[in-house]
């Protein structure tokens, strides 16, 4: 008999709700028409991919017509970034761009190539407590700022930022504003006008939905420049054929979150702060908090545990059934210390000992408890044998 696993990495991914899996599956078999066709086989896809977008917009409180589908927030994010910094470029604009240090590497990975190609970047301190300030950002502006992007919630330490207020100082200086909302999308409201947002980054996988599709909502005020040529989809924004099982799924995903984003979060923060509180009650000091808790999505717990090799916790719990992180799925082999956490001040040291642990729509209060004693329990052993 196989041991159960209790999962605990869901921001790395999420396992695919089953009702998802039913209409990716449906689509496959029965949905397959091309929606650039115009016979009905084609025509019934167009629609279906329609109802997708319509409710990845209702989401964001969005136009549907600002919403274009991507294969992922990587995508979405090199699209806004590059796309945009191109045609500012091409049209005069400016040539600056604004970005936090600690902000996923499909972020950064972009700004390094425009910095490659002749474009400034600035990068964003970050606070010890895991922000990025606005008054930073107010000293960074420039006259040939044009675009500012900083996630809405960190993917490693979970805190929610500001976005309302750094769009702000944004538009006040004339730049747009973008965010990578790919760990926030399906958790946390986002109104894009209300928050000032002109570029929105969003994937499926993060919300039990099919990985390979994502979103890049913009507004029609942004100027964009395509980073592939073809056949036109999506307004030509990202053509080529829509990889439709992927987007039908993200659609019911995404319909599926929208009922239960107004209580969802609260309940796995309930199961968070109990795990945080049981870790606390059996380690004391030898646990510590990495990031706020307070604004910080209900699902991230990151701890440090001094002393201790987080790479050695994680192996040790996955031999228990159980599925942590030591930072991003997407750095996941990199034997150099979380950019984050040295981005809050952690020494190298600390932050080789932390682990993510991140709670979603499956996790229960044993699950939690029982988590909470192995991972102690492992922790207290590796102490005993460094003396």
């Amino acid at each position: 008999m196989s041991q159960k696993l209790i999962y605990m990495d869901h921001s790395a991914t999420t396992p695919v709700d089953e009702r998802v899996a039913k209409k990716v599956y449906d689509a496959m078999l029965e949905g397959w028409g091309n929606p650039s066709s115009r016979y009905a086989k084609g025509q019934a896809a167009k629609e279906a991919r329609e109802e997708a977008r319509t409710h990845v917009a209702k989401l964001l409180h969005a136009p549907a017509e600002c919403v274009f589908f991507t294969s992922g927030g990587t995508e979405a994010d090199n699209l806004a970034l590059i796309g945009v910094m191109q045609q500012a470029k091409k049209d005069g604009r400016g040539n600056h761009l604004i970005t936090s240090s600690f902000e996923h590497s499909a972020i950064l990975k972009a700004a390094a190539y425009l910095e490659e190609e002749g474009f400034e970047v600035t990068y964003l301190p970050i606070s010890a407590d895991g922000f990025v300030e606005p008054d930073e950002l107010k000293k960074a502006m420039r006259k040939d700022t044009v675009l500012v992007s900083v996630m809405h919630i960190n993917n490693e330490i979970g805190t929610i930022q500001p976005i309302k207020e750094l769009a702000a100082v944004a538009h006040e200086n004339g730049a747009w504003f973008h965010t990578d909302a790919v760990q926030s999308f399906g958790k946390e409201a986002i109104y894009v006008k209300e928050m000032g947002l002109d570029l929105v980054s969003v994937s499926s996988h993060k919300i039990y939905g099919p990985k390979g599709v994502g979103a890049l909502y913009y507004s029609e005020a942004v100027k964009l420049q395509p980073r592939a040529l073809g056949g036109g989809q999506e307004k030509g924004i990202r053509t080529g054929t829509e990889n439709m099982p992927g987007i039908i799924g993200f659609g019911e995903a995404v319909r599926l979150c929208s009922e239960l984003i107004a209580t969802e979060q609260v309940e796995i923060a309930k199961l968070r702060d109990r795990l945080w509180d049981k870790l606390q009650d059996i380690l004391g000091d030898g646990v510590r908090l990495n990031g706020n808790l307070e604004h910080r999505l209900g699902a991230n717990l990151n701890v440090s545990f001094p002393e201790v090799e987080g790479e050695s916790l994680l192996l040790s719990l996955d031999m228990d059934g159980i599925a942590v992180s030591t930072g991003s799925a997407c750095s996941s082999g990199s034997t150099k210390p979380s950019h984050v956490l040295t981005a809050i001040n952690l020494d190298a040291q600390t932050a080789q000992s932390s682990l993510r642990l991140t709670l979603g729509r499956s996790t229960t209060e044993e699950d939690v408890d029982f988590v909470a004693e192995r991972l102690a329990m492992h922790v207290k052993r590796f102490r005993d044998m460094a003396f």
